[in-house]
């Protein structure tokens, strides 16, 4: 097999930080820093919570912490879980086969949930076709 040509392509630690667009407005900043905690803390809920989605609620959370908190924007930036997510999207919105992966695998049992709950039919139809769109849409997104 001939080797492949290698690419240049920057490696997830080598790519450099986003420059913050920090907002001019104090309580907005604040705002905005809180909402980023918030996101920041479902996120990790989300690891452990199946249908609560984790990638999503991160990248709010880089996404307020790069309009309020230097601080906050650079931790989650360089967070070893957390960078690779905001990198791999500030890249092109581009989501990791593994979180593809991991998503489809917490929307399945929460599917399996849904079926098996007593709720109305509209709710589990509602959630079902929720389900299937996001999936739909984070399969057609890049992958790094």
């Amino acid at each position: 097999m001939p080797d492949l040509p290698q690419t240049s392509a920057p490696e997830r630690s080598e790519r450099s930080v986003p420059p913050l667009r920090m907002l001019p407005s104090r309580p907005l900043r604040w705002l905005l820093q809180a909402c980023a905690w918030l996101c920041l803390a479902l996120g990790i809920a989300g690891v452990f919570i199946p249908g609560l989605p984790t990638t999503v609620f991160i990248l709010l959370a880089g996404w307020a912490a790069a309009r309020s908190s230097e601080r906050l924007h650079l931790w989650l930036w360089q967070h070893r879980l957390f960078g690779p997510m905001l990198q791999d999207w500030a890249a092109g919105g581009q989501v990791s086969r593994r979180a593809k992966w991991s998503a489809s695998a917490a929307m399945a049992l929460g599917a399996l949930l849904v079926c098996w709950a007593p709720v109305p039919a509209w709710v589990r139809w509602f959630s079902l076709t929720s389900m299937a769109c996001v999936l739909t849409w984070l399969w057609a997104r890049p992958e790094p």
